[in-house]
Order: structure tokens, then C-alpha cells, then sequence
């Protein structure tokens, strides 16, 4: 059965920095190579933040986050990270975990994702 649960969100100021984790259940780790970072603000429309393709290790990022972000995975644990830092009042949005069946060229911010997690709440304030 695939599971994901997200935590890590927080209020921070901008500039401030948080890492996000999204806990996978051994089945979603053991059959989902390509894994990654959505968010949506309040009135918008949901946006890929950034994703990795496991069997690989690419990593592919928004134009937004690029060389603020950082996604990561820890395979022991089953956990997927994403590392926020420099962070902006833009950036505050609900942060969703993502799972899906999908070759490693095709794990990219801009695909369509089947599972989710439930979402972690970032706030960015000035």
C-alpha cells in the first residue's frame, strides 16, 4: 500500500531555512522510483517544486526554487527530504509529498503524480 506522511512544516521569516520530510512505507520505497515536492498557495494552482528519479539520483527543480531548494532521499529510512533555504513570503504554500511509477526521464516538476501524502503547512513572513 502506498503511504506517505509529510512534516516538518513551520512558520519562519524570510530568509530563514526548514527541511521537510515525507516518510514512505517500505512498499511505496520498495515499487516508486521517482518521488518528489508539490505545493499549492491559497487561490493557485498546485506546482512541482522538485522531484527525483531513484534509480538514477536526478534531481530536477522548479525555476523558483533552483539553488534554494533541495530534494533528497535516505533510503534506510525510507524518508524523502526537501531542504529549504533563503526562503521568500512566496514560498508559503501547503507542501505535498508525491509518489509514482514513472521512468527516470519522465520524473520531472511537470508530471502527473498518482499518490500523495496529506501536506505540511509552510508560512513565509517578511
Amino acid at each position: 500500500q502506498v503511504q506517505l506522511r509529510e512534516s516538518g512544516g513551520a512558520s519562519v521569516q524570510a530568509g530563514g531555512s526548514l527541511r521537510l520530510s515525507c516518510a514512505a512505507s517500505e512498499y511505496t520505497f520498495s515499487n516508486y522510483y521517482c518521488m518528489g515536492w508539490f505545493r499549492q498557495a491559497p487561490g493557485k494552482e498546485r506546482e512541482g517544486v522538485a522531484t527525483i528519479a531513484r534509480t538514477t539520483g536526478n534531481t530536477y527543480y522548479a525555476d523558483s526554487v533552483r539553488g534554494r531548494f533541495a530534494i533528497s532521499e535516505d533510503r534506510g529510512e525510507k524518508t524523502l527530504y526537501l531542504q529549504m533555504d533563503s526562503l521568500k513570503p512566496e514560498d508559503t504554500a501547503m507542501y505535498y509529498c508525491a509518489a509514482e511509477e514513472k521512468p527516470s526521464w519522465l520524473c520531472r516538476p511537470t508530471a502527473d503524480f498518482g499518490y500523495w501524502g496529506q501536506g505540511t503547512q509552510v508560512t513565509v513572513s517578511s
